[in-house]
C-alpha cells in the first residue's frame, strides 16, 4: 500500500429538516388543532483514530464527505428522522487543521479518539410549538439550519519514541531490522527507504519502545534535494533522536564528519524545536574498522561533533553493540517519562534494575 501522510478534504454536516405547518383533520373532529412535527437534525461528521490504519490513502482521492440531511416534519405529530452520522477512520497520529482559519481541529494521538469535524444543522420547529391560548391555529413553522462546512488539512505524524536520522545508506533500515520485527527494504543504493517505517523494540517482557526510520537526508534538503524535508515531521513526536553515521563509507572521498554536520544544519533549517531534541551519535559499520583503530576513530568523532552528547559504536549488520544501545535507550526513555511526570509521587527509577518502580508513599520506600 502506498504511504500517504498528507491530504485535504471537505466535510459538511447535513442540513436540518424543515418543520411542518399542519392541522389535524379527521371526520367528526372539527378544529383538530396544529399537529405539524419538527424536522430531523442533519448528520454529523466525526473523525476517529484507528490503530489498524497507517496511511491517509483513503483521503487522497475521495475528498468530499457530506452527511445526509434530516427529514422534514410531517402532519399527525410526525417528526422527521435525523440524518445518519459519518465516521471517518484515520491513523493514530493524524493532525487536523481548518484550512480557512488555520486553527487546529483535532490531534488524534490515541486509539479510539473521536472528534466532531462538522456538526449537522438543527431541525426546524413544527407549528405545534406555536399554539397558545390566543393563537389556536398557528401557521408558523421554522426551516432547518444548514450543516457546518469545513475545508480541512490532514497531516499524519507517526507516534514513535525514537527517531533515526542519517544520510542515505548509513544503515538505519539495517538497524531497525536488527532490533525489531520490522522488515524495511534494504539495498546497496541510496534512498532505498521511501517512506517511514516503524518497529517495536522489545527490551523485556513488559518493556518496549517504538523506533521510526525515515528516508535519509542529504545536504540541500531544505531546497528539495533528495526527498527534501517532507518526512521530518514524523520525528516531531519522538523523545530521542539517533544520528546514525556510516563510519566506513565505500567512497574514500566521502567525509562522514562533514556529512554529519550538514545533516544537523538541515535539521535546524527545518525546525529549531526538532533540532533541540536529545540526539545521540551512533557510529555504524564498525565491523569494517579494525579493532585497534576504533578508539582513535571514536575520539576523532567526539572532538569534531562535540562531546556533550552520548556516543555509541555498533555494527547493525552483525548486531555488534546493538543490544547495549537498546538498553541505554530504554533507560533514557524511562528517565524522560519520570521527568515528565515528576509531579507524581508513586514512581522512581531503580538504577540497579534499570527500570521504573512504584513507591508506596504511605509506607515509604
Amino acid at each position: 500500500m502506498k504511504f500517504v501522510d498528507e491530504a485535504r478534504i471537505e466535510v459538511q454536516g447535513g442540513n436540518g429538516g424543515n418543520g411542518a405547518a399542519s392541522f389535524r383533520r379527521e371526520k367528526f373532529i372539527p378544529k383538530g388543532g396544529p399537529d405539524g412535527g419538527d424536522g430531523g437534525r442533519g448528520g454529523n461528521v466525526y473523525a476517529v483514530a484507528d490503530r489498524n490504519i497507517n496511511t491517509l490513502m483513503d483521503y487522497r482521492y475521495t475528498r468530499k464527505f457530506f452527511a445526509p440531511n434530516g427529514e422534514h416534519g410531517r402532519g399527525a405529530d410526525c417528526f422527521g428522522a435525523g440524518g445518519d452520522d459519518i465516521v471517518l477512520r484515520m491513523p493514530v497520529g493524524t493532525q487536523i487543521v481548518d484550512e480557512t482559519t488555520g486553527e487546529p481541529v483535532a490531534d488524534l494521538t490515541h486509539h479510539g479518539d473521536k472528534k466532531l469535524l462538522a456538526a449537522g444543522g438543527k431541525g426546524g420547529l413544527g407549528n405545534l410549538h406555536f399554539k397558545t391560548s390566543v393563537n389556536r391555529a398557528p401557521r408558523q413553522c421554522t426551516p432547518g439550519e444548514p450543516g457546518q462546512y469545513r475545508a480541512l488539512s490532514l497531516e499524519l505524524k507517526v507516534l514513535a519514541d525514537v527517531g533515526l536520522l542519517g544520510m542515505p545508506n548509513a544503515g538505519k533500515s539495517t538497524f531497525i531490522t536488527a532490533v525489531s520485527n520490522a522488515r524495511p527494504k534494504i539495498a546497496d543504493y541510496p534512498f532505498t527507504t521511501l517512506h517511514p517505517n516503524l518497529g517495536v523494540v522489545r527490551v523485556g517482557p513488559e518493556q518496549s519502545f517504538v523506533v521510526a526510520d525515515i528516508p535519509g537526508l542529504i545536504e540541500g534538503a531544505s531546497e528539495g534535494a533528495g526527498l527534501g524535508h517532507q518526512f521530518l515531521r514524523h520525528l516531531s513526536r519522538t523523545s530521542l533522536l539517533l544520528h546514525i553515521i556510516d563510519c566506513a563509507p565505500m567512497d574514500p572521498e566521502t567525509d562522514p564528519i562533514a556529512e554529519a554536520n550538514a545533516l544537523v544544519e538541515e535539521l535546524a533549517k527545518y525546525d529549531d524545536e526538532l533540532a533541540d531534541k536529545p540526539r545521540w551519535v551512533v557510529l555504524n559499520k564498525m565491523d569494517l574498522v579494525p579493532e585497534e583503530e576504533r578508539s582513535e576513530l571514536l575520539a576523532r568523532y567526539k572532538q569534531a561533533l562535540g562531546e556533550d552528547r552520548p556516543f555509541f559504536i555498533m555494527s547493525a549488520a552483525t548486531r555488534e553493540g546493538t543490544q547495549d544501545l537498546v538498553k541505554a535507550i530504554a533507560q533514557e526513555l524511562d528517565r524522560a517519562r519520570i521527568e515528565k511526570n515528576k509531579h507524581l509521587d508513586d514512581v522512581r527509577f531503580d538504577e540497579d534494575r534499570g527500570e521504573i518502580t512504584e513507591v508506596d508513599m504511605a509506607q515509604g520506600e
